[in-house]
């Protein structure tokens, strides 16, 4: 088996050692994405709404980058630092996975590695490669 690998600019990647995907087979594990910026800061700083989308997005293009879209994940685990947002949070979940709904968690923790980071989201993905 061949295994595949997306990294990005994150500075947790080198500091941690992780990638922000990995494709093993026809299976796609996208690591816990935070809702940052393009220049690494944090997006939409207390926007639930907003951070979801944005992880969501990274998500994405991660998925691309492995020839798979959205509509290939499966599951979903949402972490979240206040739960009494779920609403917000899964308004932008069910805007991208209305058509293909995943199986999903949203499990409040203490925090994330970002202070100002309210929901850090780990997608799981089957896509068969090509023969």
């Amino acid at each position: 088996m061949t295994f595949d690998r997306v990294f990005t600019q994150a500075p947790w990647e080198t500091e941690i050692g992780h990638c922000r995907a990995v494709r093993a087979g026809d299976h796609i594990f996208v690591t816990g994405t935070a809702p940052l910026d393009d220049d690494g800061g944090v997006y939409a700083v207390g926007d639930a709404y907003g951070q979801a989308k944005r992880c969501l997005e990274i998500i994405s293009r991660s998925l691309a980058q492995l020839g798979a879209s959205m509509a290939d994940v499966v599951r979903t685990r949402m972490f979240v630092t206040d739960i009494t947002r779920w609403a917000e949070f899964g308004r932008a979940h069910r805007e991208v996975f209305a058509n293909h709904p995943p199986a999903t968690s949203m499990i409040e923790v203490k925090s994330l590695i970002g202070p100002a980071m309210l929901i850090e989201i780990e997608a799981d993905a089957v896509r068969p490669t090509a023969h």
